[in-house]
């Protein structure tokens, strides 16, 4: 299969934390989605992403139990890499801006996969949560400052495939940033950062961080998972 990719979205302020995200880039390496479900499952990462065209953007998404029509910090992590001005999904095309701090992506909130946004009292109860048993996608979130739109949050996969808690979930921002209305500032697991703003026509705006891991083989890749 050769080597793979691997980058680390919506990290922190100092560039620190964020969601690793294997990255494929000769999916036709890996044809099938048997063979890049199984790839998904041995890697680990909540997200797995194979680039079936990199001049078009046009990617396939997997976590370690499904293919994802549209998944958020895979989408962030595969436009910075691929330097694309818009990804092709299963969900639809999806548009890609940069600043000098983050990538963005815009994209609807109805693509994004089911989650259970739960609301809490505090920042400080969602840092005391324990990981609920599987069953359910569970977004934990407050306001740390509802004035200015900050948000503490959590969230918590429930697929029993190993990912116990998710760093950075971009879908699940989508979806609290269309509950809401408003543009949002997200502080999620250790310490990564999301930041949504609501564009025209049902369209979220999603951007983060990203930075590079050093290179791997699989081979490496699979025995650090």
């Amino acid at each position: 299969m050769g080597d793979l990719d691997v980058v680390r979205v919506f990290c922190g302020p100092d560039g620190g934390h964020g969601n690793a995200l294997a990255i494929v880039r000769d999916g036709a390496a890996v044809p099938t989605e048997e063979k890049r479900l199984a790839l998904a499952r041995d890697l680990g990462f909540s997200e797995t992403v194979f680039v079936d065209d990199a001049a078009r953007g046009v990617i396939d998404i997997y976590t370690p139990t499904s293919q994802l029509p549209f998944a958020g910090h895979p989408c962030v992590g595969a436009a910075w890499l691929l330097e694309v001005p818009q990804l092709v999904t299963r969900a639809g095309t999806v548009s890609v801006r940069r600043d000098t701090e983050f990538t963005w992506i815009e994209a609807r909130a109805d693509w994004a996969p089911a989650r259970t946004l739960r609301q809490y009292d505090s920042a400080a109860q969602v840092d005391a949560l324990a990981v609920p048993p599987p069953g359910e996608w569970v977004y934990a979130w407050a306001w740390q400052d509802e004035t200015s739109s900050l948000v503490r949050a959590r969230g918590f996969p429930g697929r029993g495939d190993g990912i116990d808690e998710d760093e950075a979930t971009g879908a699940a921002a989508l979806l609290l940033t269309a509950h809401h209305g408003r543009d949002l500032t997200i502080t999620q697991g250790r310490g990564s950062q999301l930041v949504t703003a609501v564009r025209k026509d049902g369209l979220i705006e999603l951007g983060g961080r990203v930075q590079k891991q050093p290179p791997a083989s699989a081979e490496e890749l699979l025995k650090l998972n």
